[in-house]
């Protein structure tokens, strides 16, 4: 024992020696065979790292040219309409360029864009991708091999598109094989064969069944089992007739319930809601595709307005160089003074800033934002376009002048039943109305009624065996002999009743739930309605107001065209100082780039209540279409129409609802006789208050001559002539021995005409006069 002890300190002294020699400090263990390069060693747990993804990028990112800018004019006009423009957008877009809503601007859209994922912007795989979204849930079977009723579908977002739906009524098949052993004691005596004390045996079971659910609810299922068992029982007459044996089994069970999810409504419901599913993503789609042609549209006149922003400061830039050239002269012969001179160079530096923003955009105030160069590339961006190729876009459609007058009634009745975000509203309403009927079915007891029917055959073989007349399970028998023989029956007739919870809170809790969420749906659309009729309202309002603004810029520019050349005549005629005429110059470009500014937003106005009441894409000719199929989905379909026409339909009771569409949708002029006239407009002015038709709006729009974008030349210095960086040229003037003499023969001053031509005398560089119509008059 001592010695057993001594043997023990003796350990536990080695071990605390070894302890205090190393110390307390961890130590790296020791590995066979390790190599110095540490390939796998990683000192972080989180970088950033690049993955590894190869995809293409497009030619029109890749083959992009330095952008056009201030000093690089290198390019080639593109001439196209509105029409080619939206043509060319919608074949190139995969993802629409534009947000959603219904707003009258959108902003930033390529920054919006490029921070946003995928499934946050609408492309043209929406609709697809809808229809093959599947739930996360599978189509179950109990151990027995059936179905398991409905999965308790309650809400439209808990279902993916049709396809999966349907699913829930795909047959199901199944099966398993079971083998197992026994070998233990029981409690039986020593002497006992026929339940031996150590018991010994063998199983094994196979089943294949297919399960099919009906669109009643029911669901019905065909089964086949194989049960082989064989132990170490004493062979006997009084125990087992043979040492193994085999069970053969075919079956078919019906079950079906008879209170809740029972029906083809309620059954049906969740491929309803799936379908509606599909209706709101072809609603979004037709958003995206609208949204998409009114950004172009008004991108293309807004161009367009830029191109003749740069026009108007080309005029004013010469005018005033024209102007500090006369000054200049003046200077010369003593008759002008320095102040005169630099304040005309002061307004040409005015003038070609104004046209250095105009051609490339700036961020001054009182700049074009954009300018042509930026409003082409935000039109490209549309477009699907590279930002620069060599080519200027120009649009050569002019905007319209005619003066647009809308029925109120037929507009907001168009628009109340044409508007894809007011079809989506109701849409989202049918589905709360649905899910409404099939939370209040779940209130009912469960109530399953189940039949089974049973072939039996018991052999001492599987197969076939020689001898067909010994019945099983004797010696020599056939298990599937014997269930062929018909000879062994059963069957069962089970009836499950399982109540709602007492009290049914969580029931009752989702019909309420259902309730207010229809409610809500309802309120919804019908907030939305009121302030689309005032979206539209406004919209009218501006049209009416632009419109009004054209024609006046138009009599202002008129106006201010003849001031200028009067203001001129007399300056040179040294009746008049240069800060008139300066003025007058620079008030009459103001009048230019104003009306031309009013005739871009009118036709974006015309182009926004077409928006609002759903008629843009019906006007520009684009229809929204599905794709063609395979001749084997026609073939198919042509298929199952005519296996449906022949057979005979049978009628499962209640069949609500009777109506979940009402077809496709209508045209626009077919819309006020499908929904009625529309808003009834008695009595919504003031007693004695009358529409006058005769007013300032009903007069046409006369406005200075305009020449077509596409006669400002085709290159880039026949468009900017002179050229934005060259300095005020002082050409030669006349003499002022030639200049004209505005006083008569008795000294007096000739009376000035301001409808005829005026100014004899022609400077390089100043526009020439354009000849203008006389203003309308007008009787009080």
């Amino acid at each position: 024992m001592n010695r057993v002890l001594i043997r023990q300190a003796t350990y536990v002294q080695l071990v605390l020696a070894v302890l205090m020699a190393t110390g307390c400090s961890t130590t790296q263990p020791f590995f066979a065979g390790e190599s110095p390069d540490l390939q796998y060693y990683l000192n972080t747990a989180t970088r950033i790292e690049y993955p590894d993804v190869e995809v293409d990028s497009l030619p029109e990112t890749t083959l992009a040219t330095q952008p056009l800018m201030i000093g690089n004019h290198d390019y080639q006009f593109w001439d196209l309409t509105v029409e080619e423009c939206v043509s060319i957008a919608l074949q190139n877009a995969k993802f629409f360029v534009t947000t959603g809503g219904n707003a009258e601007f959108r902003q930033n859209v390529a920054a919006q864009f490029t921070s946003a994922s995928a499934d946050q912007l609408g492309s043209i795989y929406d609709v697809a991708i809808q229809q093959s979204t599947t739930q996360s849930v599978p189509l179950t079977v109990d151990s027995s091999g059936n179905r398991v009723l409905p999965r308790g579908v309650l809400r439209a977002n808990q279902v993916g598109g049709v396809e999966d739906a349907l699913a829930e009524f795909d047959a199901q098949a199944s099966g398993f094989i079971n083998y197992g052993t026994t070998d233990r004691p029981r409690n039986t005596g020593a002497l006992n064969t026929v339940n031996p004390q150590l018991f010994n045996a063998t199983d094994v079971t196979q089943q294949a069944a297919i399960s099919k659910r009906f669109a009643t609810g029911g669901v019905a299922t065909v089964r086949q089992q194989i049960i082989y068992s064989r132990n170490n029982a004493e062979v006997g007459p009084i125990s087992r007739a043979t040492a193994s044996d085999y069970t053969a089994v075919v079956e078919a069970q019906v079950q079906h319930p008879l209170m809740r999810n029972r029906g083809t409504l309620i059954n049906g419901i969740p491929v309803v809601l799936a379908s509606l599913n599909e209706d709101i993503s072809i609603a979004d789609f037709e958003i995206q595709v609208r949204n998409l042609v009114r950004d172009v549209e008004v991108t293309y006149w807004s161009l367009y307005v830029a191109y003749r922003g740069v026009s108007t400061a080309v005029i004013g830039r010469n005018s005033a160089m024209a102007t500090a050239n006369f000054a200049e002269l003046n200077l010369k012969n003593g008759t002008g003074t320095i102040q005169e001179l630099k304040q005309a160079q002061e307004q040409y530096y005015s003038f070609r800033s104004r046209l250095e923003g105009a051609l490339s955009g700036s961020n001054l105030p009182g700049d074009d934002r954009f300018g042509v160069y930026g409003n082409e590339r935000a039109l490209r961006e549309l477009m699907g376009l590279a930002p620069t190729d060599g080519r200027l876009i120009r649009p050569i459609q002019e905007p319209t002048l005619a003066r647009v007058e809308y029925d109120w009634d037929e507009i907001t009745t168009q628009m109340l039943y044409l508007s894809p975000e007011l079809r989506k509203g109701r849409t989202v309403i049918k589905q709360r109305e649905l899910e409404q009927m099939s939370a209040k079915n779940q209130l009912l007891p469960e109530v399953n009624l189940s039949l089974l029917y049973r072939f039996v055959g018991v052999g001492d073989e599987l197969g076939f065996g020689s001898r067909t007349d010994v019945p099983g399970p004797l010696p020599g028998s056939s298990a599937l002999n014997d269930l062929t023989g018909g000879d062994y029956q059963e069957g069962v007739l089970r009836l499950d009743i399982t109540p709602p919870a007492i009290g049914g809170r969580r029931e009752r809790a989702r019909i309420r739930g259902s309730q207010l969420r229809l409610h809500q749906s309802r309120a919804f659309l019908q907030d939305a309605e009121r302030l689309m009729v005032s979206q539209i309202s406004d919209a009218v309002a501006k049209a009416a107001t632009h419109y009004g603004q054209m024609q006046s810029n138009a009599q202002r520019w008129q106006a201010a065209e003849t001031e200028v050349e009067a203001r001129l005549t007399e300056f040179k005629g040294g009746r008049s100082t240069i800060n008139v005429v300066l003025q007058s110059q620079q008030r009459k470009a103001e009048a230019e780039i104003t009306y031309y500014r009013a005739l871009g937003e009118y036709n974006k106005s015309l182009n926004y209540v077409d928006y609002l009441k759903g008629t843009l894409l019906a006007n520009s000719n684009i229809t929204l279409a599905e794709g063609p199929w395979n001749k084997k989905a026609y073939w198919d379909a042509l298929e199952r129409a005519r296996e449906r026409s022949a057979g005979k339909k049978v009628v499962y009771g209640v069949s609500r609802p009777g109506v979940v569409r009402q077809g496709p949708v209508r045209d626009a002029d077919s819309v006020p006789a499908a929904i009625g006239s529309g808003v009834d407009p008695s009595g919504q002015l003031p007693p004695g208050m009358t529409w006058q038709e005769e007013d300032a709006m009903s007069q046409s729009i006369n406005a200075p001559l305009q020449s077509p974008l596409s006669d400002m030349g085709s290159t880039i210095d026949e468009m900017m002539q002179p050229s934005i960086q060259s300095e005020p040229t002082l050409a030669p003037l006349p003499s002022p021995d030639s200049l004209p003499d505005r006083l008569n023969d008795a000294g007096d001053i000739q009376q000035m005409g301001y409808q005829g031509h005026v100014g004899d005398v022609q400077i390089d560089g100043a526009p020439v006069p354009v000849r203008r119509t006389p203003l309308p008059t007008q009787v009080r």
